[in-house]
């Protein structure tokens, strides 16, 4: 340090008195070490661009939903099998666009960066597990719900509704409806995996004497009421239990009630991880889907003269953004308001199909897409997606950062038809999982969050004793 201090107080007194070979040697001084950095810099960059996956794009113009995204807590190996399976067949109707698209060469092949082969054409992460899994969970899942009465004050809002469900909402009021009649209910909370906290945040928001501005402290009052009457959930601090809810409102609905929101498994339809209540490895993402009962529509005659589609209010800024962009496009059919056409023919009559954030992540239009065989293209920023622990998103929707609004239609059209129609087999083949049955269906959307909720259970279970000597 004395040295170096010494060097600069010779070069200060060299440059003031103004000697050319000082100034000279003050350059010298300064001009190598930035020549040194630059040259450093220069070289690690190349390195990088060299040996990393940062630079190399599958595509040109988009980046894709990467798996380590959509599958933030599962454990499956990624190994794929092409034997079929009876659940998994492919249903007949696929439609053709051949024509529309010219011929494109075939699909190359793709590598994870192990060197590894990673097949993204399938739509689940492991098949072969998901079957053996799924039969274990259907043979030994056991939930216990808090018991309430027909004459209970808050009846309405514990127990499940006596009509069909319907609305944006639904998926909240299906599920419990179909869980309560199920056989996966058992009436011994001893040999339950999780316990059920059965009170709806959709009719919370309709009930007079809750309402709105109740909720956080209904929500309070009830997990109180419920440690202090049974010793479940003081035995974990409520890890083992879990909610249901669609509406938005559900995400500020625990602000009273922390150990809810941070220990218990909130099943939710606004499942982002932009939010810090939502924890994607703990909670689920609970699909919204408008119900929809009857045959399935018949995709062979269906034309898809569109590029792509999307209706619906203007409520945030990414839609903003999509109008002003797209709205008086010949290709992309932005609208907002009411339609002209039924919507069923907008999305029978479109190849792709924009499930774009509105006031929340999460809207019905990716179940609709599936619905009609329309690819849906996920423009939300942030959306912990439907089934993420089993289902390859990749491999059947498209995912657009909200930033490249402007070349929505450069990466849709920078598709082959190879690529598109293997988007369109795996949309139908991933359909059945989003809709809902009043008596379940195996792998509907009733049975995919049940699975979700399996693979969340602890397998270490905590004897009711266990804390008896605190007493």
């Amino acid at each position: 340090m004395a040295r170096s201090s010494l060097v600069l107080y010779y070069l200060s007194n060299r440059r003031i008195s103004g000697s050319g070979s000082g100034s000279g040697l003050f350059r010298t001084f300064f001009f190598i070490p930035t020549t040194l950095a630059l040259t450093t810099s220069l070289f690690i960059l190349f390195y990088i661009s060299t040996t990393s996956n940062l630079f190399i794009h599958p595509h040109p113009t988009f980046s894709r939903l990467k798996s380590s995204h959509a599958s933030p807590t599962s454990t499956f190996s990624i190994s794929f099998h092409n034997h079929s399976k009876t659940p998994f067949h492919l249903p007949p109707q696929i439609v053709h666009f051949e024509e529309r698209f010219g011929s494109q060469p075939p699909l190359q092949p793709r590598f994870a960066s192990h060197g590894n082969y990673v097949n993204n054409n399938e739509v689940y992460h492991d098949r072969d597990i998901f079957v053996e899994d799924y039969k274990e969970m259907n043979r030994s899942f056991k939930i216990y719900v808090y018991p309430h009465r027909r004459n209970d004050p808050f009846a309405n809002v514990l127990l499940p509704v006596d009509y069909e469900p319907g609305g944006n909402y639904a998926s909240e009021s299906y599920f419990k409806k179909v869980l309560m009649k199920s056989h996966f209910i058992t009436k011994d909370p001893t040999k339950a995996d999780l316990f059920f906290l059965p009170f709806s945040i959709a009719r919370l928001r309709h009930e007079p004497r809750i309402g709105v501005g109740g909720i956080q402290d209904f929500i309070k009052d009830y997990i109180l009421n419920i440690s202090q009457k049974y010793p479940y959930w003081n035995r974990t601090g409520g890890a083992d239990h879990f909610y249901v809810a669609c509406h938005s409102i559900g995400r500020s609905a625990m602000d009273k009630a922390n150990e809810v929101k941070f220990n218990a498994i909130q099943v939710v339809c606004s499942s982002t991880y932009f939010q810090p209540g939502y924890i994607a490895h703990k909670d689920a993402c609970l699909p919204q889907i408008w119900p929809r009962q009857g045959v399935l529509p018949n995709l062979s005659s269906s034309k898809r003269k569109k590029l792509a589609f999307f209706a619906g209010k203007i409520n945030s800024p990414v839609r903003e953004k999509l109008l002003q962009v797209w709205r008086n496009d010949t290709e992309i059919f932005a609208h907002f308001g009411r339609l002209t056409t039924p919507y069923a023919d907008e999305l029978l009559g479109s190849k792709f199909c924009l499930h774009v954030k509105g006031f929340e992540v999460n809207t019905a239009r990716i179940a609709d897409s599936l619905y009609y065989g329309c690819v849906p293209v996920v423009i939300a920023n942030y959306y912990d997606l439907p089934f993420a622990d089993i289902l390859n998103w990749e491999s059947f929707s498209i995912n657009v950062a909200t930033l490249d609004i402007p070349l929505l239609k450069r990466i849709l059209k920078g598709f082959s038809s190879e690529e598109y129609l293997m988007f369109q087999r795996n949309v139908l083949k991933v359909r059945k999982h989003f809709q809902w049955h009043p008596s379940p269906v195996d792998y509907d959307a009733f049975y995919m969050v049940m699975y979700e909720l399996w693979l969340r259970r602890s397998s270490v279970r905590v004897p009711l004793n266990a804390f008896d000597h605190l007493n």
